[in-house]
């Protein structure tokens, strides 16, 4: 985080990047692949998804029903999530409005739901569906601790390092002073 100083030393409320970053471009770009991937697998599972799983042997079939369950789910925390933070981003709500119990998505990181070697046998656009959706769902997890971890998050030990200019302008300041 940087500070945003009004004279010498006196600093004021810290800048969060991290905000910033979640109100911009890359946030939108970020709403734009969730959502459209909300859009693609759900057209997908109602479409030649459902006409593929049918022709699946009974273990495939099993594990298809398996992974687009766990793809809607994954997709739904998603998109509630992006939903949340657009409303953040608009002014619909405050940052600690969306991180309050009442509002907060809860995000759990949901690996596959089959083993490697019967996911590898399920149709390519499942596949392809699901591996996007949990790439998509780590950055998204990522950036949400980010958000939303305070000071708090922080190991106990740790101390800011010292920055430079500061250093230079106390410096500075006794040089004057005396």
């Amino acid at each position: 985080m940087g500070r945003v100083s009004d004279s010498l030393g006196e600093q004021n409320q810290p800048v969060s990047f991290v905000e910033k970053l979640a109100g911009s471009e890359a946030f939108g770009m970020m709403f734009r692949e969730g959502m459209g991937l909300v859009e693609e697998a759900a057209a997908y599972l109602d479409g030649a998804g459902r006409d593929e799983a049918k022709e699946l042997p009974r273990t495939e079939a099993l594990a298809y029903a398996a992974e687009s369950m766990r793809l809607t789910t994954r997709l739904m925390q998603i998109a509630s999530w992006l939903l949340l933070q657009r409303a953040v981003n608009q002014g619909e709500l405050t940052r600690s409005q969306a991180a309050s119990d009442r509002h907060r998505v809860k995000l759990h990181q949901q690996e596959l739901a089959s083993a490697p070697d019967v996911f590898q046998r399920l149709p390519q656009r499942l596949r392809d569906l699901a591996l996007h959706s949990l790439r998509l769902q780590a950055r998204i997890i990522h950036l949400d601790q980010l958000i939303y971890a305070g000071p708090e998050a922080a190991p106990a030990n740790a101390t800011p390092a010292p920055s430079p200019v500061q250093e230079q302008l106390a410096k500075l300041r006794d040089a004057f002073a005396q």
